[in-house]
């Protein structure tokens, strides 16, 4: 198989074995790899009944075809399980690079299953693999299982994924961490892991990735390069990061403020990744042949942060102006805690901006939280209760069940700032109306990430030949509902092969770089036909775990329009948005359910 090592290695963990077992070549070829491939391998394998966290659940670290190759931007892997926080279909991936260092080590995927006698961490060298007693690891956090893994196996340069203390304590906002402070952070895989007894996967190898057409994929490569080196968006990032969108979606009304109901307030602009450049980056970090390096390094005198990871613009949402905070410096320390303890910043950010919400309204008393008078815009409390999070500490156990639980412990989830269940980014959809589809069908829950409408409309990631191109972005219309649809499916086929989404090389250069990898003879449209499979068997595996067509929707406190700020008065029409979606990919508009034609297509 050209672009594939043809292996997923499977561990069962309470036999203490592994294997290898063969890559389903069908499957790959409809679905690609990362979480598109993922998810029709969990299709066979899970249904309802499956508990997240019991030892039978399924845990699956998956690359692509191009991942590992010269291809910019191609360093990215996924990690999939049935989501604790969701209870649906939960993936997250991450850069940095690790899911290249898998490939080299001679295998497509990890397979993990059961559940371990004791703490156990997996070692992977050029296909030799072993389980190791973990517990001496069990209770390090991210930063020293790194460096204790590197020096046992005597190599700076062996990749770690690994949980903290989070993971451990089954705190379902928890992630799995990689390369220093890289995170596949998102719907609780960490608490997965720790379900599971398992620490850490260490991975070092020398082997080559297999290309059908080395000369033809080199000048891709140098072709993508070229572009990504003139691009201004990229130019940006290397610059600034993904902050430098702070003062912009602030402008826009895209950046949340004071748990989602203030349109603007004038302290944010002290958030700038401008500023973050100039007072506080120590230097740029990069991802596997990566041109940009968005990745920062930073530090917070305040706290005592001499060289920490971070944050990006998500963080400082989350821990900025969500909380009615505007000191750079409380984004930067709170992100290194989420680091350190294994934490997703957006779900925990917006669980602890609830909280504030719900004691101010006299729904949360201080018999409830341990004696605390929660209030927004005090750093230290924020600092505590990250803490007492990942410990699962008074409560801390209640902040640790996600910000849905959280609102309906006080009887009051009408305030739950989710979309089945998984906390709303920083982006907000009655800023940039295509947003609130990519929320209402995102197949793990509210992600910014599963299509990125936000930068499309305003002209960021435009691929004219599958029809995505910039609109209005207040724009209430079937068309806009069915070009947010393609814009799912383009970022689907990205997680899926999987990519970094800040590089744009295009269809056309996309398509031939995969062709000469794999030796496939796609077409341009064949990409958008892959991505739409790769969303529909996420649908068809949500509807077997319980969603219908009732979730698709938005929290309530979304749907109210703002007063001020730059999306003074605007509100997503769902019933038209979703109409033009539904239409796209040929589901039934009654039931949401996938056509006869779609299950056929899909091999089902």
């Amino acid at each position: 198989m050209y672009g594939y090592l043809g292996k997923i290695l499977r561990v069962d963990l309470s036999a203490a074995k592994v294997w290898d077992e063969p890559l389903n070549a069908k499957y790959a070829r409809d679905f690609i790899g990362g979480s598109g491939l993922a998810a029709r391998y969990f299709y066979d394998m899970i249904d309802a009944n499956t508990d997240p966290l019991s030892p039978e659940a399924p845990l699956f670290f998956l690359t692509g075809p191009l991942v590992g190759t010269s291809l910019t931007s191609a360093g990215r892997y996924s990690v999939c399980a049935r989501s604790p926080l969701t209870g649906i279909w939960g993936e997250a991936n991450s850069g940095g690079f690790f899911g290249p260092e898998l490939r080299y080590a001679g295998y497509d995927g990890i397979l993990i299953t059961d559940k371990a006698e004791h703490p156990v961490w997996l070692s992977i060298v050029d296909g030799k693999t072993e389980l190791h007693d973990a517990s001496d690891l069990w209770g390090s956090d991210i930063y020293v299982t790194q460096q204790r893994l590197q020096q046992m196996m005597g190599d700076a340069k062996v990749r770690v994924a690994c949980i903290g203390i989070a993971g451990e304590n089954l705190v379902k906002v928890s992630g799995i961490a990689n390369d220093h402070g890289r995170f596949a952070a998102r719907t609780g895989m960490g608490a997965v892991m720790g379900s599971k007894l398992l620490k850490a996967i260490a991975v070092r190898g020398s082997g080559k990735i297999p290309l059908f057409d080395p000369e033809g994929f080199k000048a891709s490569s140098n072709q993508a390069l070229a572009l990504f080196k003139d691009d201004f968006s990229a130019q940006s990032l290397r610059e600034a990061g993904t902050a430098s969108y702070v003062n912009m979606s602030h402008y826009m009304g895209d950046l949340p403020i004071r748990y989602y109901q203030v349109g603007e307030w004038a302290p944010a602009d002290n958030l700038s990744g401008v500023d973050l450049s100039e007072k506080f980056l120590t230097r740029n970090r990069a991802c596997h042949k990566c041109v940009i390096a968005c990745g920062r390094e930073t530090k917070s005198p305040a706290y005592g942060d001499e060289k920490v990871d971070g944050p990006e613009y998500e963080t400082i949402g989350a821990f900025g102006s969500l909380l009615m905070i505007s000191d750079l410096q409380v984004p930067i320390h709170a992100s290194h805690l989420c680091n350190i303890y294994g934490m997703d910043v957006i779900s925990l950010g917006a669980t602890i901006a609830l909280s504030f919400e719900l004691f101010e309204r006299g729904l949360l008393t201080m018999s409830q939280t341990d004696g605390i008078e929660l209030h927004y815009g005090d750093p230290d409390l924020v600092f505590r209760l990250i803490e007492m999070t990942a410990h699962r500490q008074g409560f801390g156990a209640l902040l640790a069940e996600g910000n849905a639980a959280l609102a309906e412990y006080v009887g009051a989830p009408e305030l739950a700032a989710t979309v089945n269940r998984l906390e709303v980014p920083m982006h907000d959809p009655r800023a940039f109306l295509g947003m609130a589809v990519t929320y209402a069908l995102s197949p793990r829950g509210a992600c910014h990430m599963q299509g990125d409408m936000f930068g499309l409309d305003v002209g960021q990631g435009v691929v004219e030949e599958l029809g995505l191109e910039p609109g209005n972005r207040h724009e209430n219309s079937i068309e806009k509902g069915r070009t947010s649809a393609r814009m799912q499916a383009w970022r689907n086929l990205y997680n899926s092969l999987t990519l970094c989404q800040f590089e744009n090389p295009g269809a056309v250069l996309l398509s031939a770089a995969i062709n000469q990898v794999t030796g496939w003879d796609l077409k341009v449209d064949d990409l958008m036909s892959i991505g739409k499979n790769i969303v529909n068997i996420k649908r068809l595996l949500n509807f077997k775990l319980g969603l219908t067509r009732a979730n698709d929707h938005l929290p309530e406190l979304l749907l109210k329009p703002l007063k001020d700020g730059g999306t003074s008065g605007k509100t997503p029409d769902m019933d038209l948005l979703l109409a033009g979606a539904y239409a796209e990919f040929d589901w039934d508009p009654q039931t949401g359910y996938p056509s006869n034609v779609v299950i056929r297509q899909l091999g089902l």
